[in-house]
């Protein structure tokens, strides 16, 4: 009993009143004293390293390591529209080095790592990465996460359970399998929702469900998020477009996460403050009656820098100490010049000294010399598309969405992968979307050759001989007059060009129909003798030159209708000259010459 029940019993209210308060207060000294003692008790029993204390007096006991920089996704807001560079193999961590790193951390003080990319699913041997992890519980880990798009996840999930995997995060930006093609370029929501499912069943001590909210595309779907926490336990957490390398951020695109609260309130006007996680980056609410809760991430309008915990390792073996902060130090370099756990660690040390206050305000964060946010690791248009649904789209940023560019000889860019732009993640034919782009003026040229013998190359190039007595013909004399019959060689071969470039996209399944502006085809016989060497089986004697120019306004390239024309052109001279030379002709050198117009830009063949 904290004060005498005497006084209470007394007359007077001042003694009354005195009491009541003399016990409030020694009930919080009290409280205070419990849980100054808890956190003493905890900071004893794991001690957090020096060398993951900054200069603001911050302990950084979360690290993030990002297994790879490849992903099956193109998300725009990870993405350079021009791709990226992929390190080599050889300047990746290995496995064995992760888990070098990930020991002297944990014994350092992390007690919460959590798995990232790229798309970590995409890691040969995450299922054992995360099982040696696990194995680090008795140096004090507690939780091991992995942030994933879940286009793969929902099979292999209960394996990474099995091997210690504790808390999930699933990254998914809409719950419109449309918008989700235009924001990733990828077929797969299906897939993402069966993760969810799988993963809401499962018994992972969290899921959480991130959306990256952005003005005119997503952001009408933030109740319908809030919706899925009424009957799971899930809590999704609405992010604040952020500034990244090549991303096309622009401030008028942000929505604030005041705005979506505002929002939301409306619609649920009992909402209430839900208690964070220590060091969360979302503030935590809920709906009474709802099973999960939802929460922001403001990195940009309001930034929780002050209780900032987190150190990020890169799949290159790169620490960085802040997300927005482009200096990083090599740990790899270190590892692999046979560094001691010591030496380790001072360089740890040394780049945790060097973090800064805060990041710095939206309009002046790094984003040029900082990586793109898919080689950091995590997930953080002027025209109105229309897809074959029906569904519209509003906004401008579309149009600097990634689009495949020209191969760099020598350099392997992210888009240079296996996967085919006609084909799906599960390998079935698919139409390239086009829905983003604006009609540009665009321009193609094509060339191609026939190679034919010297009967054939008269027939061509001589006026028709008036007819004799067919009694005395031989058999190539009928076999020319069966040629001449049908035509014009040149002239019926060009029309046929011109008719088959019109006709590209019911010849070619996955060629877009576009409305041709003009069609210019020319075939020229060619007499090669007379610059060749007395070998003359050394280069082909005559030939046809076939060349096709396609212009267009629209949306897509019309190389495959000019290449169409000089196919389709070559095969007719083919067929009229077949009775004269069907055994001897051959196709040859169809190319693309010249393109012009396009986000890609012009090309030039260099002969």
């Amino acid at each position: 009993m904290l004060i005498s029940n005497a006084l209470y019993r007394t007359k007077s209210p001042t003694l009354r009143c005195f009491a009541t308060n003399a016990n409030a207060v020694l009930r919080k000294s009290n409280v205070q004293l419990r849980a100054q003692a808890r956190i003493k008790e905890i900071d004893s029993a794991t001690p957090v390293s020096p060398h993951l204390i900054d200069t603001f007096h911050r302990q950084h006991n979360y690290l993030r390591i990002s297994l790879t920089e490849r992903c099956n996704l193109r998300c725009f807001y990870c993405m350079p529209s021009e791709g990226i560079e992929l390190s080599p193999d050889g300047k990746l961590l290995t496995n064995e080095e992760v888990l070098r790193l990930a020991t002297l951390f944990v014994k350092s003080g992390v007690t919460k790592i959590r798995l990232t990319g790229g798309e970590p699913t995409v890691r040969k041997g995450i299922v054992d990465i995360i099982g040696s992890l696990n194995s680090l519980r008795h140096h004090g880990l507690k939780s091991i996460g992995m942030t994933s798009n879940g286009l793969v996840l929902h099979r292999r999930l209960p394996q990474l359970i099995d091997n210690g995997l504790t808390h999930l995060n699933l990254s998914l930006d809409t719950l419109d399998p449309y918008k989700f093609e235009i924001i990733t370029r990828r077929r797969g929501h299906e897939a993402v929702l069966k993760a969810l499912e799988v993963a809401l069943a499962s018994r992972l001590q969290s899921v959480k469900l991130n959306v990256v909210v952005i003005k005119g595309l997503n952001d009408s779907e933030v109740l319908d998020f809030v919706k899925l926490t009424k009957d799971e336990p899930l809590s999704v957490r609405f992010i604040e477009f952020m500034p990244f390398t090549g991303n096309k951020w622009d401030k008028k695109k942000m929505v604030e996460s005041s705005d979506l609260l505002r929002r939301i309130k409306e619609q649920h006007p009992n909402v209430q403050r839900a208690p964070d996680e220590l060091n969360d980056t979302a503030k935590s609410w809920t709906i009474p009656g709802h099973k999960g809760n939802f929460g922001f991430i403001s990195s940009m309008s309001d930034h929780f820098c002050a209780s900032c915990n987190r150190l990020r390792l890169t799949a290159d073996g790169q620490i960085k100490v802040c997300l927005f902060d482009a200096k990083e130090v090599s740990l790899r370099d270190k590892l692999r010049m046979g560094a001691s756990d010591e030496e380790l660690l001072e360089t740890i040390g040394h780049a945790v000294t060097g973090k800064k206050e805060k990041h710095a305000g939206m309009e002046d964060i790094d984003v040029v010399t900082n990586r793109p946010m898919i080689l950091i690791g995590g997930k953080v248009a002027t025209s109105t598309p229309t897809l074959s649904s029906g569904v519209k789209f509003s906004w401008p940023l579309l149009s600097s969405m990634p689009r495949q560019q020209p191969h760099a000889l020598g350099t392997r860019f992210y888009h240079d992968s296996n996967q085919l732009t006609h084909i799906d993640e599960n390998g079935r034919a698919s139409m390239v979307d086009v829905s983003d782009k604006q009609p540009t003026n665009r321009t193609a040229t094509a060339t191609g050759r026939i190679i034919i013998p010297e009967i054939a190359y008269k027939l061509i190039t001589t006026s028709y001989p008036i007819d004799e007595d067919s009694k005395t013909w031989t058999e190539a004399d009928k076999a020319v007059s069966k040629a001449r019959r049908k035509g014009d060689v040149l002239t019926v071969a060009q029309l046929a060009g011109i008719m088959g470039s019109k006709q590209t996209s019911n010849l070619i399944p996955l060629c877009h129909p576009l409305s041709l502006s003009k069609v210019d085809v020319t075939l020229k016989a060619e007499d090669h003798t007379g610059s060749q060497s007395e070998n003359k089986d050394a280069a082909p004697r005559y030939s046809v030159l076939c060349s096709a120019t396609v212009s267009c306004e629209g949306k897509t390239g019309v190389e495959m209708e000019a290449l169409t024309a000089v196919s389709v052109s070559l095969l007719t001279v083919w067929d009229m000259l077949k009775a004269v030379a069907g055994k001897e002709m051959e196709i040859r050198e169809i190319m693309v010459t010249h393109k012009a117009g396009g986000r890609s830009g012009d090309f030039a063949r260099s002969r």
